[in-house]
């Protein structure tokens, strides 16, 4: 038996409040950039059985999984152009436990690969581009009643990203899938 902590948090909890280096950032970035491929490569071709099974006891399945971080990336990306064209915008915080009951994450994995795929090269494109000046610029998470540098924000969704991919890669792993 797995400790349920592992299972949760694989590669353990984003700490947030760190400082992130220029070279930080940069791998942050080329992290965004990998993601979709090397999801898909891991997930693309399995069939219901394995999409349909939980990464833990208690836990999303993967096709839930995957659904999710299309959504997760969608909302930070708005975020990212919201930081970059308006002073310190208050973002809208969404409950994506709620969203991953909608019948939207019933669907076939393929769409929400695709929007990765492409929410991701022009995510990266946008960072890509940024100053340091560009990269202190804040939002507002009304729920954690603080600001966030975009740099830490990339930070956690490269986090994020690795994060959930653990989740299928170990669940793999466990199955011999992998």
């Amino acid at each position: 038996m797995h400790d349920l902590e592992t299972l949760r948090y694989p590669i353990g909890d984003f700490v947030n409040g760190k400082t992130y280096s220029a070279e930080d950032s940069q791998q942050h970035i080329a992290a965004l950039d990998e993601f979709p491929v090397k999801l898909t490569e891991l997930v693309g071709k399995w069939g219901d059985d394995r999409i349909d099974t939980p990464y833990r006891p208690g836990g999303w399945t993967i096709r839930q999984l995957v659904h999710h971080v299309a959504d997760s990336h969608l909302n930070a990306y708005v975020r990212t152009k919201l930081t970059l064209t308006e002073d310190n915008p208050t973002i809208k915080p969404y409950e994506e436990g709620e969203w991953a009951k909608l019948p939207d994450s019933q669907l076939d994995i393929a769409p929400s690969l695709v929007i990765l795929r492409n929410l991701h090269h022009r995510w990266v494109t946008i960072f890509q581009s940024l100053t340091d000046a560009d990269l202190a610029r804040t939002y507002y998470h009304p729920g954690s009643q603080r600001s966030f540098e975009l740099r830490e924000a990339l930070a956690m969704y490269a986090w994020h990203g690795e994060h959930h991919y653990q989740h299928a890669y170990r669940l793999a792993q466990r199955n011999g899938w992998a």
